[in-house]
């Protein structure tokens, strides 16, 4: 049984999983290591410590679909909005810009059910409606591939293994040994694997040693190192039941302050309102201070947006819990290029790379990628 290790419990690594299981011709064992304490990557939703129904969004807030990508990922909105992973977003958002068509939807119990939701595919076996009919990575990137054919409950799956989900697994040395790929992680012993994919950011793969690094051509590098991404702060604040955030809107973009971008209190922004759980709340720095204080304590950070709120939400409650991220590499600002949605660094054994930073820092990006990788291994499952 080939063992296949997925290095990322983000939303690519995480819809690879699912669709590794569904689509595999032959047994696999599927591994997936994250250096979290928990799924989501950039898509991550944080709890109260309090109240773990008590939750704030930490990466994405929302999901934009357009009329494009509604039509060629029609199939994944579809079993995500019949599943209530996702719902319409009704509530108001002061400032968002509105194309002509486009959805936007919220994730009712968080943003980061998304990635737990195809975790949760990828340990079960789907039952078999179709077979899967191959993917044209270029024609999907071109946006003339259509995927309603796809229904990502139409694979065939042969698998019969749950996939092994692990966190706080930090991957530092990639070795080729016997074929076979011999991985190295801060704590624990050293495991190999017949496939490896990774969906981490590009600078986390240039970082890795081990005879990766003499692996990955010059060309290869040159497109890594070109792939770039902002830097932000979220800071989610929790707080007591009953208590009460007196404004108008769900969310609000901030375009007047050198600290804060975006507001959102997460409860009201799905719709989500009980006198048992205190409302929470989100403020998402602006890059330019992310930036200038990527090195800082998060501590300090934490007093300066607090000190910047009270300027734009005077005479807010003390919050009982608070909850500070640092987005190193927050949101994709340029894709490697001509890489159709991954980059394969070996044939045999098998070693691929996806992610955002191959298409597009967004949720359709994501799956683009996860379809690519995943035609991209189909000669090796």
């Amino acid at each position: 049984m080939a063992r296949v290790l997925i290095v990322g419990a983000g939303l690519t690594g995480s819809l690879c999983a699912a669709l590794l299981r569904r689509e595999a011709s032959s047994p696999l064992r599927l591994t997936v290591w994250d250096k979290a304490e928990d799924s989501g990557g950039r898509m991550t939703t944080a709890s109260s410590p309090h109240n773990p129904q008590s939750t704030v969004d930490l990466g994405a807030q929302y999901i934009t679909c357009t009329p494009h990508y509604a039509k060629i990922h029609q199939s994944f909105y579809d079993e995500l909005l019949a599943g209530g992973i996702l719902k319409p977003l009704t509530s108001p958002i002061d400032g968002m810009v509105i194309k002509e068509g486009d959805c936007n939807f919220v994730a009712p119990h968080g943003v980061s059910s998304i990635s737990k939701h195809y975790l949760k595919q990828s340990a079960h076996q789907v039952p078999v409606h179709g077979k899967n009919t191959g993917v044209d990575c270029h024609a999907l990137l071109q946006g003339i591939f259509p995927t309603q054919g796809l229904n990502p409950m139409s694979f065939t799956s042969l698998a019969l293994a749950g996939a092994d989900i692990c966190f706080r697994q930090r991957v530092t040395q990639i070795n080729l040994r016997n074929n076979k790929w011999e991985v190295s992680r801060e704590t624990g012993s050293s495991e190999q694997f017949d496939i490896i994919v990774l969906t981490m950011p590009a600078p986390q793969i240039l970082q890795l040693q081990g005879d990766i690094a003499n692996l990955i051509s010059e060309c290869q590098r040159q497109q890594l190192e070109s792939v770039s991404y902002s830097s932000r702060y979220a800071l989610g604040l929790f707080y007591e039941a009953g208590t009460k955030i007196d404004v108008p809107w769900a969310g609000r973009y901030i375009t007047s302050n050198p600290c804060i971008r975006f507001i959102s209190i997460d409860n009201k922004k799905r719709n989500i309102e009980s006198s048992e759980i205190g409302p929470s709340l989100v403020i998402h720095t602006t890059v330019p201070f992310g930036v200038t204080y990527l090195e800082h304590s998060i501590e300090d950070v934490q007093e300066l947006i607090f000190q910047q709120l009270e300027n734009i939400l005077p005479g807010l409650p003390q919050p009982v819990a608070t909850k500070c991220q640092k987005w190193r590499h927050s949101q994709v600002t340029n894709a490697a290029a001509n890489c159709l949605g991954q980059m394969t660094l070996h044939l045999q054994p098998f070693l691929v790379c996806g992610g955002d930073g191959f298409t597009q820092s967004n949720f359709d990006g994501c799956i683009t990628s996860a379809l690519c990788v995943l035609e991209a291994l189909k000669n090796h499952i």
